[in-house]
């Protein structure tokens, strides 16, 4: 399960530094909510010129796990350091700071569905206000 989320991550992190997911296999790894999600985010800095450079580190765990239903679901607890993965304009390649508010690390929530024998991100809820 951990090993899905942190594909999902390694792919939406190449979706964010190119600014579009085509050349990523984050279809792999996301349902079409957590799909949905990268892609509006994607969408957002193409129209404003933007994408990441660099890349967040993670201290995640499992903290519900869930197999006896008929689509087994687990959530997953995460230390999201986003210090590393800063937003660049794609044109200059200037870095653009960080607002003043934003922590560099915060907890993110994630639930987590197994489809056949693959487990796939549903959902990623960052918690800014929850540092970590």
């Amino acid at each position: 399960m951990l090993a899905t989320y942190s594909a999902f991550w390694d792919e939406q992190v190449k979706a964010y530094n190119q600014a579009d997911i085509k050349g990523t296999d984050l279809k792999k790894y996301a349902t079409k909510k957590a799909l949905g999600q990268a892609m509006v985010d994607v969408l957002v800095m193409q129209q404003a010129g933007t994408a990441t450079k660099g890349a967040p580190t993670h201290r995640a765990e499992v903290t519900s796990l869930t197999l006896t239903e008929s689509v087994p679901k687990a959530t997953v607890r995460d230390c999201l350091d986003i210090s590393h993965w800063n937003t660049i304009k794609k044109k200059s390649g200037q870095v653009k700071p960080f607002p003043s508010a934003q922590p560099l690390r915060y907890m993110t929530t994630a639930k987590a569905e197994r489809w056949g024998k693959q487990w796939l991100i549903a959902e990623v809820t960052p918690d800014g206000k929850q540092t970590c």
